[in-house]
Formats: C-alpha cells, structure tokens, sequence
C-alpha cells in the first residue's frame, strides 16, 4: 500500500504540473512557466534564507528524530517497544535501564551525540546569517554577486542539513544498538561506540562542504 500510495501521489503531481503547463502554453501565456524567469526574479534573500532554515531545521530534526524528542514521545509505550526492540536512542537507553539500570548514566553520550549533530547546524545558520546584510534598494540586490551569494548558501544550508539528518539517524540507531548490546553484555558498549563516533563524524564532512560552498561568497552589498 505505501509503494503505491507515493506513486499515485506522484503521478497526480506530474499529472498537475502537466495540466497547468498545457493549460497556460494553449492560452497563449506559456512564456509565463519560466523557471529561468523564476531563478532570476526570486530575491537573493529568499535563498539565503532558505539555506539557513534548511541548515538548522534539518539538523534539528536529525537530532531530535532519534534523540531526545523520541524518548519522549515513545516513553509511555516503553515496554511495548522494549519487547519488540526500541528502534532510536533515548527509548533503548530507557527500555535498557528496565533491564540493567547499570547502563543509564553511561549511555547518555549516545544522547550527547545527537545533540552534537544540532549544534552543527546552529553554528553554521550563524555563520551563514553574518552574510545576510542590509542592502539599501531593489536596484542593488538583483546583483550578481548577490545572486551568487543567495544561491551559495542555499546549496551550502541544504547540504549541512541534509548531511547531519543522515548523520542524526545514523548516530541514533547506533546509539540504540550499544544502549541494548550494553544491556546485554556489558563488553560491547565500547566496541559499538567506537562505530558511534565515527557515525558522528559523517555530520563534520557537511558542515566542511558547507563552509567550502559559501565561503567565497560576499556579504550582501
């Protein structure tokens, strides 16, 4: 049912952007579905933010997805989860602790490291907002160096983002793993946190291509 529930919601999509398109071609306003238009005209700004929003939402997301906010949301059905096996960090820290309470103190690092993965994306959305300047008119923000700017820190903010949710999913489902090998055999934690902190590590390779992309971007003038 899901595969074909994101192809029918797919096609319909396509199916939509394909009727509008006809529809303004045959009315004599297909000169209006421009995306180079639409690149052109769109304030360098609306990038800019956009690649900020990007940077922290979807670090935050990574973070909290299979951090803190999980623990959270799933506590009540901690032992329903525990059976089945808690699948994100907080949860199995918990569920563990049911079971061997020895392991609560020691595997908050887990926790520590998904927290790591958001304060990634909040220091970049602050390096990112230093380039956000006052520009006085209309006539000097179309520019090419602001088109330039925007655009760099849209693809810099996506990729930072995109980057530490992957690394925040990656980070949680091990930190799951070592909290309930923990509980199991205490002589696994630190063979499964090893492969945590270099799971940790993937979110740094982003913030680094961030910074490579928009570093030679100028401040809006």
């Amino acid at each position: 049912m899901g595969y074909y529930g994101s192809y029918s919601r797919y096609g319909g999509l396509t199916t939509a952007v394909v009727v509008v398109g006809a529809y303004m071609l045959f009315n004599g306003d297909g000169e209006a579905f421009n995306v180079g238009r639409f690149l052109e005209e769109t304030s360098p700004y609306v990038w800019a933010s956009l690649g900020v929003a990007l940077c922290i939402g979807l670090s935050v997301v990574g973070a909290a997805w299979y951090g803190i906010l999980a623990s959270i949301l799933k506590a009540q059905f901690l032992h329903a989860y525990y059976r089945r096996g808690i699948f994100v960090t907080g949860s199995s820290i918990i569920g563990g602790g049911v079971r061997a309470p020895r392991i609560r103190t020691k595997n908050l690092i887990s926790i520590i490291f998904c927290e790591v993965v958001a304060i990634y994306g909040v220091i970049m959305s602050i390096v990112f907002s230093a380039k956000l300047g006052n520009v006085p008119t209309e006539e000097l923000l179309f520019t090419e160096s602001n088109y330039y700017t925007g655009w760099a820190i849209f693809w810099g903010g996506l990729t930072v983002g995109a980057c530490n949710l992957i690394c925040g999913v990656a980070v949680g489902i091990t930190g799951s793993s070592a909290a309930l090998a923990d509980a199991a055999d205490p002589a696994l934690f630190v063979k499964i946190l090893v492969i945590e902190i270099f799971g940790s590590v993937l979110g740094l390779f982003g913030l680094i291509i961030g910074l490579l992309v928009a570093g030679k971007a100028d401040e809006f003038s």
